[in-house]
Protein backbone atom coordinates (compact mmCIF):
# COMPACT_ATOMS: atom_id res chain seq x y z
CA UNK A 1 0.00 0.00 0.00
CA UNK A 2 1.24 3.10 -0.62
CA UNK A 3 3.11 5.47 1.92
CA UNK A 4 4.06 9.20 1.84
CA UNK A 5 8.03 10.51 2.24
CA UNK A 6 7.67 11.28 5.58
CA UNK A 7 5.75 7.84 6.78
CA UNK A 8 8.31 5.65 4.90
CA UNK A 9 11.56 7.79 5.87
CA UNK A 10 10.20 6.87 9.45
CA UNK A 11 9.44 2.99 9.02
CA UNK A 12 12.72 2.52 7.71
CA UNK A 13 14.68 4.66 10.05
CA UNK A 14 17.16 3.42 12.93
CA UNK A 15 15.18 5.38 15.17
CA UNK A 16 12.42 3.46 14.27
CA UNK A 17 13.96 -0.19 14.34
CA UNK A 18 15.68 0.62 17.60
CA UNK A 19 12.46 1.64 19.03
CA UNK A 20 11.05 -1.28 18.18
CA UNK A 21 14.00 -3.39 19.61
CA UNK A 22 13.31 -1.90 22.65
CA UNK A 23 9.31 -2.75 23.25
CA UNK A 24 9.11 -5.45 21.06
CA UNK A 25 11.17 -8.58 22.86
CA UNK A 26 8.63 -7.70 26.50
CA UNK A 27 5.45 -7.96 24.30
CA UNK A 28 6.60 -11.38 22.32
CA UNK A 29 7.37 -12.81 25.76
CA UNK A 30 3.60 -13.03 26.28
CA UNK A 31 2.97 -15.27 24.31
CA UNK A 32 4.11 -18.68 23.46
CA UNK A 33 4.28 -18.28 19.87
CA UNK A 34 5.64 -21.80 19.08
CA UNK A 35 8.43 -23.49 16.20
CA UNK A 36 7.34 -22.11 13.29
CA UNK A 37 6.09 -18.08 12.80
CA UNK A 38 4.15 -16.24 9.88
CA UNK A 39 4.66 -12.34 9.88
CA UNK A 40 2.25 -10.59 7.87
CA UNK A 41 3.05 -7.34 6.49
CA UNK A 42 6.40 -6.51 7.89
CA UNK A 43 7.45 -3.36 5.53
CA UNK A 44 11.05 -2.32 6.30
CA UNK A 45 11.45 -5.04 8.49
CA UNK A 46 11.78 -3.45 12.09
CA UNK A 47 9.77 -6.28 13.58
CA UNK A 48 11.85 -8.83 11.14
CA UNK A 49 15.18 -7.63 12.61
CA UNK A 50 14.20 -8.68 16.19
CA UNK A 51 11.74 -11.67 15.44
CA UNK A 52 14.78 -13.38 13.52
CA UNK A 53 16.79 -13.62 16.51
CA UNK A 54 13.56 -14.92 19.17
CA UNK A 55 11.91 -17.59 17.37
CA UNK A 56 13.06 -20.73 16.26
CA UNK A 57 11.49 -20.67 12.41
CA UNK A 58 10.18 -16.83 11.17
CA UNK A 59 8.44 -16.79 7.59
CA UNK A 60 7.93 -13.30 6.74
CA UNK A 61 4.78 -12.49 3.99
CA UNK A 62 5.01 -8.73 2.31
CA UNK A 63 2.95 -7.44 -0.62
CA UNK A 64 5.44 -5.16 -1.69
CA UNK A 65 7.92 -5.87 -4.02
CA UNK A 66 10.31 -3.62 -3.56
CA UNK A 67 10.12 -3.98 0.19
CA UNK A 68 10.28 -8.06 -0.12
CA UNK A 69 13.42 -7.94 -1.86
CA UNK A 70 14.70 -5.15 0.89
CA UNK A 71 13.63 -8.61 3.30
CA UNK A 72 15.36 -10.83 1.00
CA UNK A 73 18.55 -9.21 1.06
CA UNK A 74 18.61 -8.19 4.97
CA UNK A 75 16.96 -11.44 6.16
CA UNK A 76 16.77 -14.08 3.68
CA UNK A 77 19.57 -16.52 5.25
CA UNK A 78 17.94 -16.16 8.76
CA UNK A 79 13.77 -16.60 7.32
CA UNK A 80 11.52 -17.31 4.71
CA UNK A 81 11.10 -14.06 2.88
CA UNK A 82 7.82 -14.23 0.60
CA UNK A 83 6.48 -12.24 -1.85
CA UNK A 84 2.44 -11.86 -1.36
CA UNK A 85 -1.09 -11.10 0.03
CA UNK A 86 -1.97 -11.53 3.51
CA UNK A 87 -5.37 -11.74 1.58
CA UNK A 88 -4.79 -14.71 -0.03
CA UNK A 89 -1.68 -16.07 1.52
CA UNK A 90 0.23 -18.48 -0.61
CA UNK A 91 0.72 -21.26 2.45
CA UNK A 92 -0.81 -24.82 3.23
CA UNK A 93 -3.50 -25.05 6.32
CA UNK A 94 -1.83 -25.32 9.44
CA UNK A 95 1.63 -24.57 8.86
CA UNK A 96 2.12 -22.33 11.19
CA UNK A 97 2.01 -21.93 15.29
CA UNK A 98 1.73 -18.53 15.11
CA UNK A 99 0.77 -15.38 13.55
CA UNK A 100 1.96 -12.34 14.50
CA UNK A 101 1.41 -8.78 12.35
CA UNK A 102 2.83 -5.46 13.69
CA UNK A 103 1.37 -1.82 12.61
CA UNK A 104 0.34 -3.18 9.27
CA UNK A 105 -3.29 -3.64 9.50
CA UNK A 106 -4.05 0.16 9.05
CA UNK A 107 -2.91 -0.47 5.74
CA UNK A 108 -5.36 -2.31 4.16
CA UNK A 109 -7.31 -0.33 2.85
CA UNK A 110 -10.88 -1.97 3.40
CA UNK A 111 -12.35 -4.04 6.16
CA UNK A 112 -13.70 -6.51 4.26
CA UNK A 113 -9.70 -7.04 2.84
CA UNK A 114 -8.85 -6.78 6.83
CA UNK A 115 -11.38 -9.40 7.23
CA UNK A 116 -9.78 -11.69 4.27
CA UNK A 117 -6.61 -11.32 6.39
CA UNK A 118 -8.27 -12.37 9.44
CA UNK A 119 -10.00 -15.75 7.95
CA UNK A 120 -6.21 -16.50 6.22
CA UNK A 121 -4.43 -15.72 9.44
CA UNK A 122 -6.85 -18.57 10.97
CA UNK A 123 -6.74 -20.42 8.18
CA UNK A 124 -2.48 -21.28 8.02
CA UNK A 125 -2.64 -21.49 11.86
CA UNK A 126 -2.28 -25.04 14.06
CA UNK A 127 -5.21 -25.69 16.19
CA UNK A 128 -4.25 -24.31 19.52
CA UNK A 129 -1.82 -21.49 17.35
CA UNK A 130 -1.99 -17.95 18.41
CA UNK A 131 -2.86 -14.77 16.14
CA UNK A 132 -1.53 -11.53 17.83
CA UNK A 133 -0.69 -8.01 16.77
CA UNK A 134 -0.46 -4.36 17.48
CA UNK A 135 -1.87 -1.40 15.84
CA UNK A 136 -2.11 2.62 15.68
CA UNK A 137 -5.58 3.76 16.76
CA UNK A 138 -6.04 7.71 15.75
CA UNK A 139 -4.62 10.06 17.08
CA UNK A 140 -3.56 13.72 15.37
CA UNK A 141 -0.07 12.78 14.75
CA UNK A 142 -1.28 9.85 12.93
CA UNK A 143 -3.80 11.06 11.06
CA UNK A 144 -0.89 13.63 9.80
CA UNK A 145 1.68 11.02 9.42
CA UNK A 146 -0.81 9.67 6.90
CA UNK A 147 -1.72 12.47 4.81
CA UNK A 148 -1.98 10.87 1.30
CA UNK A 149 -1.29 7.51 3.13
CA UNK A 150 -4.35 4.46 3.05
CA UNK A 151 -5.21 4.61 6.63
CA UNK A 152 -8.31 2.44 7.94
CA UNK A 153 -7.53 2.30 11.83
CA UNK A 154 -9.44 -0.51 13.57
CA UNK A 155 -12.26 -0.37 15.53
CA UNK A 156 -11.22 -1.81 19.07
CA UNK A 157 -14.73 -2.38 20.19
CA UNK A 158 -15.95 -4.42 16.34
CA UNK A 159 -12.06 -6.26 16.33
CA UNK A 160 -13.48 -9.33 18.73
CA UNK A 161 -16.57 -9.71 16.90
CA UNK A 162 -14.34 -9.75 13.49
CA UNK A 163 -11.81 -12.32 14.94
CA UNK A 164 -14.72 -14.59 15.95
CA UNK A 165 -16.12 -14.41 12.95
CA UNK A 166 -12.79 -15.66 11.10
CA UNK A 167 -13.10 -18.58 13.85
CA UNK A 168 -10.94 -16.87 16.47
CA UNK A 169 -11.50 -17.56 20.10
CA UNK A 170 -10.22 -16.34 23.47
CA UNK A 171 -10.16 -13.27 22.03
CA UNK A 172 -8.81 -10.27 23.67
CA UNK A 173 -8.32 -6.79 22.91
CA UNK A 174 -6.66 -3.87 24.65
CA UNK A 175 -5.97 0.15 23.91
CA UNK A 176 -3.57 1.41 25.76
CA UNK A 177 -2.04 4.70 24.87
CA UNK A 178 -3.51 5.10 21.47
CA UNK A 179 -2.10 1.80 20.45
CA UNK A 180 -4.32 -1.58 20.00
CA UNK A 181 -3.33 -4.88 20.96
CA UNK A 182 -5.24 -8.13 20.32
CA UNK A 183 -4.84 -11.76 20.50
CA UNK A 184 -6.65 -14.56 20.09
CA UNK A 185 -6.72 -18.42 19.42
CA UNK A 186 -7.87 -20.98 16.60
CA UNK A 187 -9.67 -23.60 18.73
CA UNK A 188 -8.25 -26.89 19.48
Amino acid sequence: MPMNLMHRKLCSSEKWAAAVAEVLPDWLARFDLGDDVLEIGPGFGATTRVLVDALPQLTALEIDPASTRLLQEKYGDRADIVEGSGAEMPFEDGRFSAVVCFTMLHHVPTDELQDRIFAEAFRVLRPGGTYCGVDSQLSFGFRLLHIGDTMNVLDAEALPGRLATAGFEQVRVRVERKRLEFSAVRPS
